[in-house]
């Protein structure tokens, strides 16, 4: 099984995730990754990096049926305005590309919020760092890896 640089950091920090693979498919949405899966679309998680009026950046965290309202996200960064960030600059920003970013493994350390949602779950999944591959894991997992605040976002 491919191991992406998100699996061997959890497992560097021996974090316990399971990962899901939709590699042979072309599903292409969140919601479509999550029906393949065949797991609650508010339990499967989108990574999304946006940048607040003071050129700081942040990563949201939401599940993939829903949509980032950005005036909760800019007061919740503690910022006038926030807007999503282009997708042009995602790669040399994070080492991510579009479909494939997680909140872990960044090429540097952002403040991260997840959605409330999350709560509602034992693990959420997201983005193992490629197309085609999710890690799950619960929040309290997450934490040891990354620190995050859980706000209403959507």
């Amino acid at each position: 099984m491919l191991k992406t640089n998100v699996m061997r950091l959890l497992d560097q920090k021996k974090i316990p995730y399971t990962t899901h693979d939709y590699s042979d498919t072309d599903a292409l949405s969140g919601t479509e990754v999550a029906s393949i899966l065949h797991q609650d679309p508010l339990q499967v998680f989108k990574t999304l990096v946006a940048v607040g009026a003071s050129k700081k950046y942040y990563v949201f965290m939401i599940p993939v049926c829903k949509e980032l309202q950005l005036k909760k996200a800019a007061q919740t960064a503690g910022e006038k305005k926030i807007e999503m960030l282009k997708a042009k600059e995602l790669l040399p920003l994070t080492g991510y590309i579009h479909g494939g970013c997680s909140p872990i493994g960044m090429k540097k350390s952002f403040p991260t919020f997840i959605d409330q949602q999350a709560l509602a779950f034992p693990t959420i999944i997201f983005s193992g760092g490629k197309i085609g591959h999710q890690v799950e894991l619960s929040l309290e997992s997450l934490k040891q890896i990354l620190p995050f605040g859980v706000a209403d976002l959507t």
